[in-house]
């Protein structure tokens, strides 16, 4: 099974933000920009490690919402992708922030609000929301699912019907922000869990690597395909909710998808966390790696 959440825990505001995005958003297309207030020369410079690490702080000192950033070590550079709702002056705040290191920075521009799907493959209901199981996992004869954190937020029961008839089993393990992945127990032997996404077995689990071909599942918009884009991408989903080692991809998805898997060949990679566009003109999503999780639980898919 899989879920969707539609009214996270927390404050009515905190609701509102993390939820506004609708069906009608734009792509998540990246629109590159001048790099402003950085010379052609820096443009040009291939930036190291160290200077990388400095100007990855540097963006997370600054504290916009709506920005998203990963390392692409290969061009010597940080790419920060930023939605609609990012002002200029916030850009500039994150270039001054960058300080020596301002030349390293890519910014670019996505139509759109970046924020956390709700939804994917089987869905699955908390008391207040819906999510989507990611994949079914185990440890010796006791079974599992694990979906977004930010879906398990609060501990709460889940059901595997929208009017809470059919019980399935508490929350057993939460973490987000940081993270964004949590574990649900299978108590009702009524329940089935079958080992698969769709019609795809899952039989082990791996990292990703860029250029990787994946497949999403979500209960809101199906089957979509690409790539990863990038690794250990940062997302400021904002009110302090910021994850970090995400794996960046060109796959689709919408509001109603998040917790759902990502998968490669048989292969668990991911759990969606969030995003901006839809499956209508394309867009841009960040998948929680699942070996993170496996770990941190001591469980295994099947």
């Amino acid at each position: 099974m899989r879920i969707k959440r539609t009214n996270p825990p927390g404050s009515q505001a905190r609701r509102t933000r993390l939820f506004a995005v609708t069906a009608g958003l734009a792509a998540a297309v990246a629109l590159a920009i001048p790099a402003a207030g950085a010379s052609a020369q820096d443009r040009a410079t291939v930036f190291g490690a160290q200077q990388l690490t400095a100007a990855n702080d540097a963006v997370l000192t600054a504290d916009v919402a709506g920005t998203a950033w990963y390392t692409d070590p290969a061009g010597g550079e940080l790419v920060v992708t930023a939605d609609s709702t990012v002002s200029a002056t916030e850009i500039r705040s994150i270039r001054r922030a960058a300080g020596a290191n301002a030349g390293a920075l890519r910014i670019e521009r996505t139509p759109g609000t970046l924020s956390r799907f709700i939804s994917g493959g089987d869905a699955v209901y908390a008391p207040s929301w819906r999510c989507s199981v990611g994949f079914n996992v185990r440890s010796g004869s006791t079974y599992y699912f694990l979906t977004a954190g930010h879906c398990t937020e609060g501990y709460p029961p889940w059901y595997a019907d929208p009017a809470h008839t059919i019980s399935i089993g508490p929350t057993v393990g939460s973490s987000f922000p940081g993270n964004d992945y949590g574990l649900v127990r299978y108590d009702n032997p009524a329940v089935t869990h079958p080992g698969t996404v769709g019609s795809v077995d899952i039989t082990g689990a791996a990292n990703a690597t860029v250029g990787m071909s994946v497949t999403r599942l979500g209960s809101t918009t199906g089957t979509h395909s690409g790539t990863v884009t990038g690794l250990n991408a940062t997302v400021n989903y904002g009110g302090g909710d910021i994850v970090s080692g995400l794996i960046r991809t060109n796959v689709c998805a919408e509001p109603g998808d998040s917790g759902g898997p990502l998968h490669s060949a048989g292969r668990a990679i991911g759990l969606t966390s969030g995003g901006s566009g839809n499956c209508t003109s394309g867009g841009t999503t960040y998948f929680q790696p699942v070996t993170e999780a496996l770990s941190a639980y001591g469980v295994s898919v099947y």
